[in-house]
């Protein structure tokens, strides 16, 4: 047995039930993960999911947060039970959702009626009346992002601060008309959705907090790159029904915020040499994604819409 192995092992004893597992009755698979270890481990007709932090991750993550969302969502009826946390390290073993598929940009365009269950699923957490714990702030989380950014050696994109400023109208639209704070994940990864083909489930609250509805659903739309007959699928689902103008202008604007917030997440995984991914690669990528649908002519009409309210 590898080390590795036998950390995830001292972990699970932490667990109810699981106190006297031994390595030899249990078999261990790695999972995805950007920035965490996270393992299924099988024991027997018990599956749970071990995971360990990745090093650095307590700079920018608050694991107490975390905890009681995870929980919150939980209730909310959304997510998997965590069966044993501690705030202090971070590591956490929660339930294994049975007979799901983990979800991809490409699961998602071809998997029938995905995007609709991804919305039903967003709905649900949103209109639960769960109260998580953190106020996701957009603005103030990119300034902290650059603040963290200017203790690393790394530089950003090039016209990155121009794209921030140009971002004003946009903030200033969000401000008129500020909506109904719900709790929200706030890092919409397809690989964070679980599908069994009835339900869509969703897990990781790390970056989790009270926040507009709208940035899960713009965010989710552009981390599985739905294209116009997902994006309404998704938010006809969510909406019970076809979207107003403004609902669907806050969802585009966040389409465009999602790529500015994470393209500094992205700079400081590359800045921090997570191997888990060219995060310079990604940091661009997302950046000129951001560029790009901050300059479509249709754009300045979605700011204008949800100005108007």
């Amino acid at each position: 047995m590898s080390e590795h192995d036998e950390t995830v092992i001292s972990a699970l004893r932490h667990a109810p039930d699981f106190e006297n597992a031994v390595a030899a009755d249990c078999k261990i698979t790695r999972l995805g993960g950007l920035t965490n270890l996270v393992h299924l481990v099988e024991t027997g007709a018990q599956k749970v999911i071990v995971r360990i932090p990745g090093e650095g991750t307590e700079e920018y993550i608050d694991r107490a947060t975390e905890i009681a969302n995870a929980k919150a969502a939980y209730r909310a009826g959304v997510s998997a039970e965590v069966l044993w946390a501690d705030a202090k390290t971070g590591v956490m073993i929660s339930e294994a959702i049975q007979n799901i598929e983990t979800m991809t940009p490409d699961l998602f365009s071809t998997r029938l009626g995905s995007p609709a269950r991804a919305g039903m699923a967003l709905a649900k957490l949103h209109n639960s009346g769960e109260v998580f714990e953190f106020r996701f702030e957009l603005f103030a989380m990119i300034d902290d992002y650059l603040k963290i950014l200017s203790t690393k050696d790394v530089n950003l994109p090039d016209g990155y601060h121009e794209i921030v400023k140009a971002a004003d109208p946009v903030k200033a639209a969000l401000a008129a008309n500020p909506a109904s704070l719900a709790p929200c994940h706030c890092d919409p990864l397809c690989e964070n959705f679980l599908d069994d083909g009835d339900k869509m489930w969703i897990v990781d609250w790390e970056y989790s907090g009270m926040n507009d509805p709208l940035w899960d659903v713009g965010d989710l739309s552009v981390e599985a790159g739905m294209d116009t007959a997902q994006d309404m699928a998704l938010m006809e689902a969510y909406f019970c029904g076809a979207p107003t103008a403004a609902e669907h202008g806050r969802v585009v604007i966040y389409k465009a915020m999602c790529d500015l917030l994470w393209t500094l997440w992205g700079l400081i995984q590359h800045a921090d040499d997570n191997p888990a991914e060219d995060f310079w690669a990604y940091a661009t990528g997302r950046f000129d994604r951001c560029k790009a649908l901050m300059n479509d002519p249709s754009f300045a009409g979605h700011v204008a819409a949800v100005k108007a309210g």
